[in-house]
């Protein structure tokens, strides 16, 4: 018998070795870990979740986050020497990159500056104040380079939610789509909570990540309760994620 007081479930329960393909762990070049003590902090709280395995995606965001091949790559190499001296081998991070979707994408592309995960997935993202201009032609760029597109949240970009064709046609046009773990509770906000159980109702949802930015996000993520049928389309989804990046 359907009951009101149906017992909701902690999503950090069903996060035990998960891949977190999508997180601002690397110290100091973006908007994520300020610097190496808040990097190694981030890891241990993502530890005691039972998560060990990342895939680092900072910023190329001009002018703002300006990173590139070298300085990605230098900060991880700096993140997993200090792992290896505290002795947490069990860690696992790769270097990627969250890339915007602007005027100077095309560009970085072409010249290959991009940083893929597993050289054949492109995390792209886009304003939050509105759509990128350029967005549809980067999309049939990016797969002619032999790409996979992501668009990172897509469920936070409010414009969309009045235009919800766009998230079809999108991906009738390739574009995986990576929900946030936060947008299934409140801390964005109902309107973004709303458009992720839609978007998990429709089954356009390929993949889930934290995003995380510093340590409040995994206090968030700790609070975040769901019910039995939002856990079951929520774990069908961090499996999938985890058998694409394991």
């Amino acid at each position: 018998m359907f009951s009101f007081f149906e017992k909701k479930r902690y999503l950090v329960d069903h996060l035990e070795d998960f891949v977190d393909i999508h997180n601002h762990i690397l110290p100091g070049i973006d908007d994520g870990a300020a610097d190496l003590e808040a990097s190694l902090g981030l890891v241990r709280e993502f530890g005691e979740l039972g998560i060990h395995r990342f895939i680092a995606t900072p910023h190329i965001l001009q002018p703002l986050h300006p990173n590139n091949r070298e300085t990605i790559e230098a900060a991880h190499d700096q993140l997993m020497d200090a792992l290896m001296d505290h002795k947490m081998n069990d860690v696992a991070v790769e270097p990627a990159a969250e890339h915007m979707i602007d005027d100077t994408f095309e560009l970085l592309l072409k010249e290959d500056g991009v940083m893929p995960l597993r050289n054949r997935y492109l995390l792209v993202e886009m304003s939050y104040l509105q759509p990128s201009l350029n967005f549809d032609e980067c999309i049939v760029e990016i797969s002619r380079k032999g790409f996979t597109p992501i668009l990172a949240h897509p469920e936070r970009y409010m414009y969309l939610h009045k235009q919800k064709g766009h998230y079809r046609k999108y991906a009738q046009k390739g574009t995986l789509f990576q929900l946030n773990f936060l947008s299934l509770g409140d801390y964005y906000g109902s309107e973004v909570q709303k458009m992720a159980f839609e978007l998990l109702d429709e089954e356009l949802v390929d993949f889930v990540a934290s995003d995380a930015h510093g340590i409040k996000h995994l206090h968030a993520l700790k609070e975040i309760r769901l019910s039995r049928k939002r856990m079951q389309q929520v774990e069908i989804v961090i499996q999938h994620t985890i058998e694409a990046f394991y």
